[in-house]
Formats: C-alpha cells, sequence, structure tokens
C-alpha cells in the first residue's frame, strides 16, 4: 500500500533548498560579480555640489529648492538602494554624494534638468557654420523635387550637390537613430505601399524617410538650408553661425519654452556628423507626460534598440495629436520636407527627430528610440527615470567634484565586524551549553542564513545598485536575533512535548504546528515594521530598514525550509531518536527538570509512553 501522501518529505525539502542557493550562487557568478558592493561610507565615493542658476543671479525660492531636492532623491531611488544622499547646504547648493568610484553617470543624471519639449522641425543641415560660399540664394520657387537642400533650388552648382544627386546615401545622414519607429504610429501606413518601414536612402521615388536630405557626404560642400516657413530672421542668423561641432551642443535659447523658434544641435554624433535644426514653436511640454518606461529591443517590430516608451495625459494627447497631424500633412506633400519631422528636445538638445510617414498619432503614446550603440539599456532606463519624475524647477551647474575617503567607515567597519563576531560567538556556545546536540541545528541555521544573505546582497548590489554601509551592516546583526529567536521558540515547542512524555517523531511535528503560528506572527511583526520605516525614512535609517526586512524574509525561509526539516531528519537517528544525554532531546532529563503532571496529565501522559 502507497504510503500517505501528507507525509512529511524533509529530506526533498532541503534538497530544494540546497538547490535554490545553488542557483543564487550561478546567478552571482554570470553577473561577473562576487562580493557585495560597498556604500559611500565604506568604499569612499564622489561627492558634487550643484548651484542653482536663476536669470536675475539671485538666490532661488526655497520652495523650488525643496523641489530640486525631492526630485533629484526620487532618480536616486528610481536607480534602486544605492546609498547615495542628496541635501540642500545653504540657499543655493546641493550636495549630492554617491558612494563608489567612476559615478558620473549617476551624478549626470541627477543633476540634469530634463526639460523636454516636442516641436515641429522646420530646417535641418549640417552642425558646421554656414559660410559666404557654402550659402547660394535659395530660389523663391522650388523644384519638384523637394523643398530642402541643393533640390530646393536650382541656382547652386553641382558642386554643392554630392554625388550628383540631392539625395545622400544613408552614411551621410547623422540622424540614423531618428527612424519612424521613434513615434508609436497606431495606424498603418496609408500610403499604399507594401512595406511601412522608412528607408534613409532615398532613390527619388516617393518613399518615406526618416531624415530630409541635403546633408552632404564627407568632402562635399553643404546644399543651401531651406528656410520655408521659418518666421523669425534672428533665428536664421543664429542657425547659420550655430556650431554643434564645438562646445557642449546646447544653443543659447534652445532650451526656453517661451522662445517660438529656436535653434538647436542634435544630441549625439552619428558617423562623424552632428544634425543642427530650426524648430517651430513648442507644441507639447514634459510636464504633459503622465509616464515613462525603458523598454528592451522588439525584433517583431523590427526595432534592433532599446526604446523609452511615453504616455501623455489628456492635455498632452491632444497637442501631440495635433502636431503629428500637421507633420504627417507636409510628409503627404513632400516625403523630404523637413516639417515632416518632429523633434523630441531634451534640455536643449535634439534627442530624436523622427519623419511622421505613418499617419498622425492620437492615442496618447510615443516611443523614443535610436541605434543599437548608442541607444543601449543604460541610456533608456536613465532617460525614462529622469522623465519619470519630471523637469528640475531649476538649472544646475557643478560647483565642484570631490573624492571620498573611506578610512573612517573602514575603521568603523572593523569594529562593527568585531561586535558581531563576539556576539555571533556567544549565541553558538550558549546553544551548544544549553541544547548541546541540538545546538548544532541552530549553528547549522545562522551558517544557512548568512550564506543565503551574503548571495542576495551580491546580487542586488549588481541587480538594483544595493551598497552594503554600516546601518545595512547593522541591520543584519540584529539579523542573528531575529534568526535565533525562531528556532529557539521550535526548540522549547519540541522539548515541551517530550516533557509531556510523548514520543520524539510526534513531537517534532506536533511543536512545528505550535510554533508555526509564532513565528509567522513574531516575523511579520517585524518586517511590517521595517517596511515602514523604510517608506517614512531617508539615508542610513531606510537602509537599516532594507537590511532589517531582508533578513527577516531569509529567516523564515531557513526556519521552513532547513531548520524544520533538519530536525525531523535527526529524529529518525539513533543519537537524537532514542534521546542520547548529549542529544539535548533527552525525555528523562526534561520530565526532571519540569513540575510533576498530575490527574488526567499524567494518565495522558502514562498511556503515551
Amino acid at each position: 500500500m502507497a504510503p500517505p501522501s501528507n507525509v512529511p518529505k524533509p529530506g526533498r525539502t532541503l534538497l530544494a533548498l540546497f538547490a535554490i542557493m545553488v542557483a543564487l550562487a550561478g546567478v552571482a557568478f554570470l553577473q561577473g560579480r562576487t562580493t557585495p558592493k560597498l556604500g559611500l561610507d565604506l568604499a569612499g565615493g564622489t561627492t558634487v555640489t550643484l548651484t542653482a542658476k536663476t536669470e536675475s543671479g539671485k538666490n532661488p525660492p526655497a520652495s523650488q529648492m525643496d523641489q530640486a531636492v525631492k526630485i533629484m532623491t526620487q532618480r536616486v531611488n528610481g536607480l534602486g538602494v544605492s546609498d547615495a544622499e542628496v541635501a540642500k547646504q545653504g540657499s543655493n547648493n546641493i550636495v549630492v554624494n554617491v558612494p563608489g568610484e567612476g559615478q558620473g553617470r549617476v551624478v549626470n543624471l541627477i543633476g540634469t534638468t530634463a526639460k523636454l519639449q516636442f516641436r515641429q522641425v522646420f530646417t535641418v543641415a549640417d552642425g558646421k557654420p554656414v559660410t559666404a560660399s557654402a550659402t547660394p540664394t535659395p530660389s523663391a520657387s522650388p523644384t519638384g523635387k523637394g523643398k530642402k537642400g541643393g533640390s530646393a533650388s536650382p541656382s547652386p552648382s553641382t558642386s554643392a550637390t554630392p554625388s550628383g544627386s540631392a539625395s545622400p546615401s544613408s552614411s551621410a545622414t547623422p540622424r540614423g537613430r531618428a527612424l519612424s519607429r521613434a513615434l508609436t504610429a497606431p495606424t498603418p501606413n496609408p500610403s499604399g505601399s507594401g512595406s511601412a518601414a522608412p528607408t534613409a536612402t532615398p532613390t527619388g521615388s516617393a518613399a518615406p524617410t526618416a531624415v530630409p536630405s541635403g546633408l552632404p557626404t564627407a568632402g562635399a560642400q553643404a546644399p543651401a538650408a531651406d528656410y520655408t516657413g521659418v518666421e523669425d530672421k534672428a533665428v536664421i542668423k543664429q542657425f547659420e553661425a550655430l556650431d554643434c561641432y564645438n562646445g557642449d551642443r546646447r544653443a543659447p535659447g534652445a532650451n526656453d519654452p517661451n522662445r517660438k523658434w529656436v535653434a538647436a544641435c542634435d544630441q549625439k554624433e552619428e558617423k562623424g556628423q552632428i544634425a543642427k535644426y530650426i524648430l517651430g514653436p513648442v507644441r507639447v511640454l514634459g510636464e504633459d507626460v503622465s509616464g515613462a518606461t525603458a523598454m528592451p529591443p522588439n525584433a517583431q517590430q523590427g526595432q534592433a534598440s532599446w526604446s523609452v516608451s511615453l504616455k501623455f495625459n489628456g492635455k498632452g494627447a491632444r497637442q501631440f495629436g495635433d502636431v503629428t497631424t500637421e507633420a504627417y500633412k507636409a510628409y503627404q506633400t513632400n516625403p523630404s520636407s523637413p516639417q515632416a519631422q518632429v523633434a523630441i528636445v531634451l534640455d536643449g538638445q535634439v534627442v530624436s527627430a523622427p519623419s511622421i510617414n505613418q499617419g498622425a498619432i492620437t492615442g496618447g503614446t510615443a516611443s523614443i528610440d535610436g541605434p543599437p550603440d548608442s541607444f543601449n539599456q543604460s541610456y533608456a532606463t536613465d532617460l525614462a527615470n529622469v522623465l519619470k519624475y519630471g523637469a528640475l524647477p531649476l538649472e544646475f551647474k557643478q560647483s565642484s567634484i570631490d573624492e571620498v575617503s573611506s578610512t573612517l567607515g573602514a575603521d568603523q567597519l572593523r569594529g562593527g565586524l568585531i561586535a558581531g563576531g563576539i556576539g555571533l560567538g556567544l549565541v553558538v556556545v550558549y546553544c551548544l551549553l544549553y541544547y548541546r546536540g541540538l545546538g548544532l541545528v541552530a549553528v547549522s541555521s545562522l551558517i544557512v542564513a548568512s550564506a543565503i544573505t551574503y548571495e542576495s546582497v551580491v546580487i542586488l548590489g549588481e541587480g538594483m545598485g544595493f551598497r552594503l554601509s554600516l546601518p545595512h551592516i547593522i541591520g543584519l546583526i540584529v539579523s542573528i536575533g531575529i534568526t535565533a529567536d525562531s528556532f529557539i521558540i521550535y526548540f522549547e515547542r519540541l522539548r515541551d512535548e517530550l516533557r509531556a512524555g510523548r514520543k520524539l517523531r510526534s513531537s517534532v511535528e506536533n511543536a512545528w504546528k505550535r510554533a508555526r503560528r509564532t513565528i509567522l506572527v513574531a516575523d511579520a511583526v517585524t518586517f511590517i515594521a521595517a517596511l515602514v520605516l523604510y517608506f517614512l525614512a531617508v539615508g542610513g535609517v531606510a537602509g537599516f530598514a532594507f537590511a532589517m526586512g531582508l533578513t527577516t524574509l531569509i529567516d523564515l525561509v531557513v526556519v521552513f525550509f532547513f531548520t524544520k526539516p533538519l530536525v525531523a531528519l535527526l529524529s529518525r537517528t539513533a543519537f537524537f531518536g532514542r534521546g542520547h544525554p548529549m542529544s539535548g532531546l533527552d525525555a528523562k532529563r526534561l520530565r526532571r527538570t519540569a513540575p510533576a503532571p498530575s490527574g488526567a496529565a499524567a494518565r495522558s501522559t502514562s498511556q503515551e509512553v
């Protein structure tokens, strides 16, 4: 006859736990890291002072500084538990402490203003300043080949038109990432073309082009820019004098949403070229973006790079629908028209300028993407993070940047580890003296809990930026007591069963049923306290709460999947099963130390024995 299905199988439970531990170790090795990342107080790091800039030169309002600190803190938390600190200093400074070396990415992310704008493109050209010899006078009546560059005017010589054609090859396009995927079109291509995907190499047909032609190939003279529709002569002069190859590529006024016309540079260099643009009025502001998420490549949709998915609120959705409608009408009139593009401007630089060639976008969503080499997971995650929490109310400049030494933290760590080692040693000695052989189960439980905690800290360090700091270590040391409490509750319940005269194997299960609820309630209270403390506190206190909550969960795993199954297995051995005096489960010795039962309890005990 088959054994009952509800019979405990402690061996399988222990094997499952060890399999999980091996899997965690494998994940750590695959991540390429086997030691925890250390926080600012243990490994040193970088301290950056950001100074607010105002147009008047006066100190900014305190409310704007507080808002900036709040947004920066949210951006830090968006990167994970990285132990970075953001604090206001004085009336116009914010100090950012970032643990570890090479944290320029985090510092730049925190200090990025993140003012997002959507503007329609009116002119696009190579980012070099326009010289008199390379600026022929455009004709008032364009030819049928398009409105832009050499194809818009018959007056330039053939030297102004690369390769004998007004359309450069794809290698001449510095905006290779500005594909139609950069904006999500909800409708199929209405042009009836067999392929909805744009091509960056027009061949004289009406095929859609991701970027209007007009940028010269290497060594060719730039054709004349097309200023059709541009109403501001001052911005044309600024555009012609703008040099995107020299400086930080932030054209004056390009980040001002109140300016109707602006000249702006491309954010990145593509194949040795940088584009510059004349952009029309702001059509959608970043304040109308209600959500931003980094998305991995999607081969089924022809997307080879990471992207940032944007979701607009009601106002933003309407405005975005209007500007894409106008851009699509311009594309239908002339596929190579720059007005068929909508530029996505972040902090005065053009992140992407896709051509709207698949219909107006009225679904309230958009997607920013680019080539895999530049638009990778790190870039997409950072961009989504700064857009998600909104733009800073002020612009900041880096006043100073200093490296922080970890000497003091290392001394404190050494003292903390010594204290933790002494405490752990005392717990081990007490368990062995009081519980004897059963104390080995307690020591083994502590070792398994320590191993799982170590593996978790390593994996979290690589996966979510968790850095081990002094508050975290304090939380981990406190967890020694939490773990000890759990198996002491179980052991005492087990000894109570034996004192009552019950057999060991039945006592193991009865004691577990009685101890399990107590352990769950105690750990639940601790975890809730850690959760509340983590969300209400900041800095080191939040780090302490995170470590305590993590180790509380690990304690439950160890008690349920190691301590109890191990006791069940040991109860089947002769040493523990027969109650050896050194096992800690000697029923006679336990009954001698307990008050003698009387009445019905005594009769029940004698019958069960």
